[in-house]
Order: structure tokens, then C-alpha cells, then sequence
């Protein structure tokens, strides 16, 4: 007797289960299809890795992409510091600092990557500690000596700068409608921005004048904030306060003396062609004109505007009572020094003015017989 279709694909189904059943480990719990979801540790131990602040790392550009990185030294002495960081890896905990790295290697988790300047550059004393751009290494084995290590994989964004993503846009469409903010909205972001301003200039001013002052005197280069203008660098980096230590070669005095000389002329000059209170209250007039316009600026006042400009139509069929008062309005003229209305009418200048150029007549005719005369 043949089996049916339906027969046929239980005991397929049925055998196939056999065989995987038969494959299974005995001792494991866990479904086959959870062992493939569950995440790699070594994948985790990276992560947790690159999260972490104690590991000192840096920013750099390899193969025209920015990538952090790190030391291999630092890698060494950081896991020396943290040793429970090695049970995220389970049963590899055991492995040698040296077996980890080199297994992050094999798992394209890291690259080794060397320096693009190999050379030291004129007036410094030594290779930069962290260079800015970086090549892979053709050996992927770990070291210490003078071996970088960037992370390939994407690292994970906080909560805050997801937030921060969908917060652009509306900045942006805040900063569009700045016109119709109210006035005072409009001078409290004036005032802050001015404020912001002001300090970032300020600072920049006192951070090169006591670098240069310590530089003509002292001949040593002392940067306050010296991260403040570094294009690549973490916020806590941004603004740290205390330089670093001077690695370059100590300036000549010619150098020190000539660029005391250019930055006394630099003053003199200044101060020379220094504005006078005329000048500056002018263009603190102008400069105001203009804030002021743009604080005063609403939309009701636009509109308002634009409706007076416009002309009224008049219908030619329709007595024009319109065009007989401004006739009548423009037969009196009001004084601008009169409070009280006083109002002249024009006929009245008109005779003022024919008499004055009559007298003007007769004053020429008697200058000129007088001449004849003579």
C-alpha cells in the first residue's frame, strides 16, 4: 500500500529530528537557535572596553576615515588595572592579555595600525605620542612597542546623543523664527549670544597674549586650554585647563628678540590709528540703528506698514471726497515749532516770496546804474 503525501513529510520531518536530536549536546539547555542568537563575548568584552574611561584613547584619520585608537601599551596596563573585565569572556577568562588582543585581531574586532610620519619633524625632539593619521600594519599580531590599535566596529550611541539628533532640527527651526520672538525673547538671546561671544574672544586673547609674553621672556611655549581650538578631541579634552609639556627645541633670541620688536610696532600702530570718541559714537550709533531694527521687527508692524503704502482705488462714477480734503489739507501748512496748530495759508508765502525777489530786483538795478555812474 503507498503512503500519501502528508505520510511521506511527517517521516521526513520525524528522521530529521532524529538525526539533530542525536547531534545535540546532552548537557546544554540552551535551543539551538538561542546558542546562534547569543552574542559573542568577545564582541561584548570590546564594547565594554571601548565604554570604558580608564582606557586612554585618541582620534585619528586611516584611510581617509576617523578611527579610535589606542596603545598597545595602554592595553597591557589597563587589563593589569581591571582584571574583572576578563569574566565577560566566560571560559576564556584565563587567556593571556597578549591571546586576547590577538583573538579581537582575528575576529576583525581591532587593526593594527602604524604611524604615517616615521620620521621626526624639524624643531621637535621626538615622534608625536599620538598621531593624528595612521596606516594599517601589514603583521595583525599584537605588541607593545610602539603599536596603535583601532576599534573597526561601530560603537554604540548613547540615549543623549539620540536625543540630540532629533533636537537639530528644531533649533534650527527655532533659529528661523527668530524675527517674531517677542522683544524680550529677542533681547535675552541677543544679550546670551553676545555674552557667549565675548568670552570665546576674550579668552582667545588672554590664552595667545601670555603665550607670547612667557615666549619672549622665558622662551618656552605655555598654551592655556591648549585642546580649545583641536578639531578631534573628547569634551573633557576640550577644556582642560594645564598645558602639556613643552617637547620642542627651545627658540633662538634673534627669533625672540625680532617678534618683540613687531609686536611693540603691532601697538604703536594701533594705538595710533586708533578711532576718536567722534568716531566711536557713530558707529556705535550705527550699530545700534541696525540691532534696534531687528529687536523692533514684528509681523503686525510689516503688515500694517504694507497696508499704508498701498493706495486707495477710487471709482471715477463717485463724487471724490477723498481728493477735495487732501486739496483742502494741502492749502495749510503747519508749522513744526507751533504746538497749538497755528496753520498758514500758501498764498500768504507765495506773496512773502515775490516780495523778497522784487527787493532782490531793484537792489541789483541800483548797483548796477551806480556802477555806470562811476
Amino acid at each position: 500500500m503507498k503512503k500519501s503525501g502528508a505520510e511521506k513529510k511527517k517521516v521526513r520531518r520525524s528522521s530529521g529530528a532524529i538525526q539533530n536530536g542525536g547531534n545535540r549536546d546532552p548537557n546544554s539547555d540552551t535551543p539551538p537557535r538561542k546558542q546562534a542568537a547569543k552574542k559573542d563575548v568577545f564582541q561584548l568584552f570590546a564594547e565594554k572596553l571601548r565604554d570604558h574611561k580608564d582606557l586612554v584613547s585618541r582620534w585619528a584619520v586611516l584611510q581617509e576615515t576617523r578611527v579610535e585608537y589606542f596603545r598597545g601599551k595602554d592595553f597591557v596596563s589597563f587589563l593589569r588595572n581591571h582584571p574583572e573585565l576578563k569574566d565577560i569572556l566566560e571560559s576564556d577568562r584565563k587567556l593571556e592579555i597578549e591571546e586576547i588582543a590577538n583573538v579581537l585581531l582575528r575576529k576583525n574586532l581591532l587593526v593594527r595600525c602604524d604611524r604615517v610620519v616615521k620620521t621626526v619633524r624639524p624643531g621637535k625632539r621626538k615622534l608625536s605620542t599620538w598621531p593624528a593619521h595612521l596606516e594599517i600594519f601589514p603583521e595583525q599580531v599584537f605588541s607593545e612597542n610602539d603599536a596603535f590599535f583601532a576599534w573597526t566596529f561601530v560603537k554604540r550611541h548613547p540615549l543623549w546623543q539620540t536625543l540630540l539628533s532629533f533636537f537639530w532640527p528644531v533649533l534650527t527651526l527655532a533659529i528661523c523664527l527668530f524675527p517674531v520672538y517677542p522683544h524680550g525673547c529677542k533681547l535675552f538671546i541677543l544679550y546670551t549670544c553676545a555674552g557667549v561671544l565675548l568670552l570665546i574672544l576674550s579668552l582667545l586673547l588672554v590664552r595667545a597674549t601670555i603665550f607670547g609674553a612667557i615666549w619672549i621672556i622665558l622662551g618656552k611655549r605655555v598654551w592655556i586650554f591648549p585642546n580649545i581650538l583641536a578639531e578631534e578631541a573628547t569634551l573633557k579634552e576640550l577644556f582642560r585647563f594645564w598645558p602639556k609639556k613643552d617637547e620642542e627645541e627651545r627658540p633662538k633670541w634673534t627669533a625672540r628678540l625680532f617678534y618683540s620688536i613687531v609686536a611693540v610696532l603691532v601697538i604703536l600702530l594701533l594705538r595710533h590709528h586708533a578711532p576718536d570718541e567722534a568716531a566711536r559714537a557713530r558707529y556705535q550709533k550705527r550699530v545700534s540703528n541696525i540691532i534696534d531694527d531687528v529687536l523692533e521687527w514684528s509681523p503686525r508692524l510689516a503688515l500694517s506698514g504694507m497696508m499704508e503704502k498701498q493706495q486707495p482705488v477710487v471709482n471715477a462714477t463717485e463724487p471724490n471726497n477723498f481728493t477735495d480734503e487732501s486739496k483742502a489739507r494741502s492749502e495749510k501748512v503747519v508749522s513744526p515749532d507751533d504746538e497749538g496748530g497755528e496753520t498758514f495759508p500758501e498764498q500768504h508765502w507765495e506773496e512773502e516770496i515775490t516780495g523778497n525777489l522784487e527787493d532782490m530786483d531793484q537792489d541789483h538795478d541800483q548797483d548796477h546804474q551806480q556802477q555806470n555812474h562811476i
